[in-house]
């Protein structure tokens, strides 16, 4: 086959002279999406975290987690290129895994970032086809739910990664896009007192901080109790406190096709706003 040069989503050059044969994921969704476009005996190596689908975690080799990677584990493995993300893994690991093959890293906060990993998979490994099955699959569901969500009233959301710290989805993340799809406005979207993408917060200022409708607890990275729940509930005025599934708000990939279904039956679990009225 022809030699192809693409461009990654951090803007560098990458030159294949054939279609990458061994692959090393370093990211849980882009593991499920090079699944999903039929690359399961490409794949040789991927986290601990990877765990869609399933069976992946007894067939491939565990090279670490994504943020700790066992870099002999992985030059043993002989890849002909290793799958980053500039979020997932850091730049050190970035930079000592180019020794070994190409390293990919792929950059995703939009919808159309999502869509263009999935446009360069495709082209990378020769799946064209079948990115664009999914492309085609992720549009018409994104499409769907965007007449569903046109006569939904807002919300106010605080949305928790983490307890102890208690730390929150900011702006400039994947997971402040989908929410602001959802129509949920974050009140912790670039606030003045706790800008980064994922802040540490007082939950004790919740109700200065924006007071939010809803707070929902991730069931990833960190598995939240009852008590945090009700922790949290304590410091707003009127908030409803729901686990969500993380995945369908953090995973991208093919993920998405799923997601927009999971977002319909949240909005039905949450029934319409309320109308608050406060006694003093």
């Amino acid at each position: 086959m022809a030699t192809k040069t693409i461009t990654d989503q951090l803007g560098i050059e990458h030159t294949f002279q054939s279609t990458p044969k061994r692959i090393v994921s370093l990211v849980p969704s882009q593991t499920e999406l090079l699944y999903d476009l039929g690359l399961e005996d490409s794949i040789v190596g991927i986290t601990k975290f990877c765990i869609h689908p399933f069976h992946l975690k007894s067939t491939k080799t565990i090279v670490g987690g994504t943020k700790q990677v066992k870099i002999e584990k992985i030059k043993a493995l002989q890849p002909d290129i290793i799958i980053a993300n500039k979020e997932e893994n850091t730049e050190e690991i970035v930079a000592s895994l180019r020794a070994i093959a190409p390293v990919w890293v792929t950059d995703i906060v939009s919808i159309e970032d999502n869509i263009q990993m999935i446009e360069d998979f495709g082209q990378i490994f020769n799946k064209r086809t079948e990115a664009q099955k999914w492309i085609d699959k992720i549009n018409f569901a994104y499409q769907d739910f965007q007449n569903f969500i046109a006569d939904k009233k807002p919300r106010k959301v605080a949305y928790f990664i983490w307890a102890n710290p208690y730390m929150v989805a900011g702006g400039e993340t994947y997971i402040n896009e989908l929410l602001k799809l959802n129509k949920f406005q974050n009140i912790y979207d670039n606030h003045p007192n706790y800008p980064g993408r994922y802040p540490e917060i007082v939950i004790q200022k919740m109700r200065i901080q924006g007071d939010p409708d809803v707070v929902f607890l991730s069931s990833e990275p960190f598995p939240f109790k009852d008590e945090h729940a009700f922790e949290l509930g304590r410091y707003t005025h009127h908030a409803i406190t729901i686990f969500v599934d993380g995945e369908m708000f953090s995973w991208y990939g093919t993920r998405l096709a799923k997601a927009f279904e999971y977002f319909k039956k949240l909005h039905e679990r949450l029934g319409e706003p309320h109308e608050h009225h406060h006694h003093h």
